[in-house]
């Protein structure tokens, strides 16, 4: 986190910290969607923040879900588990992979449009409102707030992911647009191909980069992704929430790279 994002953090902190569930939820509209995400045992003691930020919109969700491993079942902090409601509920899972936040979703409600977020960040109150609005004019197409461009150099061959340039601008080829979960992802019904489910097969090829796996199923499956153009502010990082991070190694190690190379070498996109 940059320093200057500390008191923005820490404000929005508290603010959500004294707000009562019952001041979130009443009188409200829903819209047909469920929000689903996923955390980690360094994550349970501010996972409240992301959470109370979703229920802090300006229109809730049908249902908001939170995965976590089934080993944390007896340790939920009582700030968390004070959340749940007919809006918020908490599962568990076998899966460790942060895969689980929309392919567990997609098992038990496999017809519903699922928006995906991160777990160590604060949405803003219209962030949710913001992507359905797009999804309505879209509704075939997967939208993210937030995208890169698979990058390829002249000669075809992949780029370090540094170089793959934000989706503020359209992409040279369209079907390169890359959803990036971390500032929430819509997926219409029906929008990836069924071997998003294969455990084996998103652990062996990205074990560690669940946004690549999805780009690839909706690669297979033959569906469109774009940049929503209304979103306004970043959501807010969650200070101290980033010690245990993927970003850092899938970033600083290239292993997006790496790992979008064998999605490729196996699927045979042929991306330019």
């Amino acid at each position: 986190m940059k320093v200057k994002e500390i008191p923005v953090s820490l404000f929005h902190h508290i603010k959500l910290s004294t707000t009562s569930k019952k001041k979130f939820i009443e009188g409200k509209n829903q819209i047909p969607v469920i929000v689903s995400l996923a955390s980690i045992p360094s994550r349970l003691g501010i996972v409240d923040l992301t959470i109370r930020s979703l229920l802090n919109q300006d229109v809730l969700p049908d249902q908001i879900v939170l995965w976590l491993h089934e080993d944390l079942e007896d340790k939920i902090p009582k700030k968390l588990s004070n959340l749940a409601s007919s809006i918020f509920s908490i599962k568990f899972s076998k899966y460790t992979s942060s895969h689980r936040k929309l392919v567990e979703t997609l098992n038990i409600y496999p017809n519903t449009i699922i928006v995906t977020c991160d777990d160590d960040m604060m949405y803003r109150k219209n962030w949710l409102s913001k992507l359905y609005e797009v999804h309505q004019k879209n509704p075939s197409e997967i939208i993210g707030n937030q995208t890169r461009c698979i990058s390829y150099n002249s000669d075809g061959e992949l780029l370090p992911y540094k170089k793959w340039s934000s989706g503020n601008g359209p992409c040279t080829n369209e079907g390169n647009t890359l959803p990036i979960g971390a500032g929430g992802t819509l997926y219409p019904i029906n929008s990836l191909d069924n071997q998003v489910h294969d455990q084996s097969l998103f652990m062996k090829l990205a074990p560690k980069a669940d946004d690549l796996w999805f780009k690839a199923m909706a690669l297979l499956k033959g569906t469109k992704s774009i940049q929503a153009k209304n979103s306004e502010k970043e959501p807010i990082p969650i200070w101290g929430s980033q010690k245990v991070s993927l970003k850092k190694t899938n970033i600083t190690e290239d292993k997006n790279r790496i790992q979008w190379q064998a999605l490729d070498d196996h699927f045979n996109f042929k991306l330019t």
